[in-house]
């Protein structure tokens, strides 16, 4: 698929996991993407974008993987159609153990979804198995080439997959201690009687079959998706968790004394910590230096990897690649810091304080080395991509020189119209936005339209309480309303309901002169659905679904309505369909 800027494009941001489809099992699958990209041709959108697809620890945040490369199981469809080893039997049963009935409806239950996945994928691969041992099939041969193919990453994610499930947690140093390393591990299980090695290999064989079965069906989804003349646009962390494999079998390129973050923004109010001190990830460092060594050996391969099931992707927090906010503490202890002025903080920290590394933005030699480490490394990504296939989220405190640089290396941006600004007041054109770039109005951190717009319309109404405070924040929010809708190109004379200008600021960004306009799901639907809340642990992120199968969303008379409406403004790519 051949994209350029020369060509703009409108798209959509959904979460997997809140996709409902045909047959999916309580969690959106690589079925319900299927059923994304036919809604999404049909009504024009020519990107469907996702968040990180990689499997997640016991937190499911996608953006706390487990490994850099090995994707999620819940993605995998489980029809017998889409895995030979299944049968509608098997599934059922399984549905039936966990009582998944109770439980479709609602957000996705992970301490059910997760376990039925993997018991009904643990029965494939048993029958697997078994049609391999009376003889060598066409699938057989295939898994083997495949296994042999992805030796770099592969049989280290399988041993650290099996002793997270052994030791029901991803947290190595909460292992039994020879299990803690790579090298330990190891010898160990090669010290273990020919009976427990042999179950070992097995669990691991089946790690690695799953992999297959999701590897395959990804590829062929994005083969798809290309087919309907749909850009997949995929999503990698700058980040990776601590508790991964990746840092288990290569701990040596990482610097875990330090957890990267991001610092205090006003757009994340309401967590104590996160607006005091910024976001503690508890991602560890890169050393960069050893990363050098192997010609960044790892980031090639994670971005050769994720090139496989996508046509472009983002890298979350590209900032990161510049300079990286970093904490000297873990996020374990953020609670215990939380209250703490600066200098109390810096003694029970050791003596340091958050702050950026290498260098603060702080002087101009300072700048010009985080744009030329940025750069140097961001170059080489783009070598395995080629133009115009790599974005880069640069959202949130951005030094004045990242933008430049990202353009003069062909990496798109991204603009919310509500943060970009001149004077620090006014918001800046859609018309002045530069080509290569993406425009949205949210990601699944912020706010939906919806939420933001009526959170105004409730202060304006309450302004003639008579309290001096609420005339404040009416005048505010006021100010706020109308500045965004004339950058819109509308006026809003009094009190309006979000139905009345949903339609507008859809319009509005589409008129951006960004290359991709892209649109999170739910300020498409117009709904207040949360996906995320940064800074905040609760069973509500990472878990909210959208109420209506996606084969039933042309059948919503006031979406296809809308849709209808808009298609004209959405823009196609040279040789769609």
């Amino acid at each position: 698929m051949e994209l350029s800027p020369d060509q703009k494009l409108a798209g959509i941001l959904a979460p997997l996991f809140a996709l409902r489809g045909a047959n999916d099992l309580g969690v959106g699958d690589v079925g319900a993407l299927r059923d994304l990209i036919d809604w999404a041709a049909g009504v024009g959108l020519r990107v469907v974008q996702l968040l990180p697809v990689n499997e997640t620890g016991n937190d499911h945040s996608p953006y706390n993987a487990i490994s850099s490369v090995a994707l999620d199981p819940l993605t995998i469809e489980l029809t017998p159609e889409a895995l030979p080893e299944l049968t509608s039997e098997m599934i059922a049963s399984e549905k039936d153990r966990f009582y998944l009935r109770r439980v479709y409806e609602g957000p996705v239950y992970y301490k059910i979804v997760k376990p039925m996945k993997r018991a009904i994928l643990r029965r494939a691969f048993e029958r697997f198995l078994k049609d391999s041992e009376k003889k060598k099939t066409t699938r057989t041969k295939e898994f083997e080439a495949w296994v042999s193919a992805q030796d770099s990453w592969l049989p280290g994610f399988a041993l650290f997959r099996v002793l997270m499930a052994e030791n029901g947690t991803e947290r190595w140093d909460q292992w039994p201690l020879e299990q803690r390393t790579l090298k330990t591990a190891l010898a160990w299980i090669e010290g273990q009687p020919e009976p427990v090695r042999a179950r070992w290999a097995e669990m691991q064989r089946e790690v690695m079959y799953v992999q297959w079965v999701a590897w395959t069906q990804w590829e062929r989804v994005k083969a798809y998706a290309e087919s309907r003349g749909v850009a997949l646009m995929g999503d990698i962390p700058f980040g990776v968790s601590l508790y991964s494999a990746d840092f288990f079998c290569e701990p040596g390129i990482f610097d875990s004394g330090w957890s990267g973050g991001a610092p205090p923004e006003p757009a994340f109010q309401g967590d104590l910590f996160t607006e005091r001190w910024g976001q503690n990830w508890g991602v560890p460092l890169y050393r960069w230096d050893e990363l050098y060594k192997t010609n960044l050996h790892w980031w090639r391969q994670r971005v050769r990897k994720v090139r496989e099931v996508f046509h472009v992707f983002r890298i979350d927090h590209v900032l990161g690649f510049y300079r990286i906010y970093a904490f000297p503490w873990r996020p374990e202890r953020n609670a215990e810091f939380a209250p703490l002025d600066a200098e109390t903080a810096r003694r029970l920290a050791g003596g340091d304080l958050p702050r950026f590394k290498p260098n603060a933005d702080d002087t101009d030699p300072h700048k010009q080395a985080n744009r030329a480490h940025g750069e140097a490394l961001l170059r080489q990504l783009v070598e395995e991509t080629g133009r115009f296939r790599l974005m880069g989220e640069d959202l949130g405190t951005v030094p004045d020189y990242v933008r430049p640089s990202l353009e003069s290396l062909h990496i798109a941006g991204f603009k919310v119209p509500m943060w970009e600004k001149e004077w620090d007041t006014s918001l800046t054109p859609g018309s002045a936005y530069n080509r290569l770039s993406v425009a949205t109005y949210a990601t699944h951190d912020h706010d939906p339209l919806r939420v933001m717009w009526d959170r105004w319309m409730r202060l304006i109404a309450r302004g003639d309480s008579g309290r001096e405070e609420d005339a404040r924040a009416r005048d505010h929010a006021w100010w706020e309303v109308r500045r965004l809708a004339g950058w819109a190109g509308f006026e809003v004379p009094r009190i309006l309901e979000f139905e009345r200008v949903h339609e507008l600021l859809l319009r509005g960004i589409l008129r951006c002169n960004s290359w991709m306009t892209i649109f999170m799901v739910t300020d498409l639907f117009g709904t207040a659905q949360r996906f995320n809340v940064p800074g905040a642990v609760a069973d509500s992120n990472w878990s909210e679904r959208i109420p209506a199968p996606v084969r039933e969303w042309e059948r919503e008379e006031s979406l296809s309505s809308l849709m209808g409406r808009l298609k004209g403004a959405f823009g196609r790519p040279e040789g769609a369909s």
